[in-house]
């Protein structure tokens, strides 16, 4: 598997959001990403529209994780293995490799992933909810960085 071209930060970010969402929410992670420099959106399937205070709420926490200064690990376990610990219903069916990469955010998120990401959360800058749409059971949240 290649490894995906995202910017480190908001990748790393978009973790820690996705985390946050399964835990408020129970909402699993984001089926639908776009992850830029400058301005990214996760989509979320959820039965409802979010107010601007849950929208805070959200914001609020994926700033607290941030501020913890998590460091970013990884982890190479068997398919197995992988399957006990992390949703790997985005690998391919007919998955052939013999270890599967888990990164690990701290003590607060691990998810099966190719992509990069920094070596500790204070590399993150500021979480910033800029939009949210809902429309049809989907939750679009799109947001951006900014430097501490």
């Amino acid at each position: 598997m290649s490894e995906k071209n995202y910017y480190p930060p908001m990748h790393t970010a978009e973790h820690i959001l996705n985390q946050t969402m399964v835990r408020l929410y129970n909402c699993g992670r984001t089926f639908n990403a776009h992850i830029e420099k400058k301005k990214s959106k996760c989509d979320y399937r959820i039965d409802r529209p979010l107010s601007d205070d849950e929208i805070k709420i959200i914001e609020r926490i994926v700033n607290e994780e941030i501020n913890k200064n998590h460091a970013i690990t990884e982890e190479f376990v068997t398919l197995d293995e992988a399957r006990s610990r992390v949703d790997v219903s985005k690998l391919p069916s007919d998955i052939t490799i013999d270890k599967i990469r888990i990164v690990l955010v701290g003590n607060y998120d691990q998810c099966a992933c190719i992509g990069p990401h920094v070596s500790n959360t204070r590399e993150i800058g500021k979480f910033t909810i800029t939009s949210h749409s809902w429309e049809s059971g989907v939750l679009r949240l799109r947001f951006r960085l900014d430097p501490l």
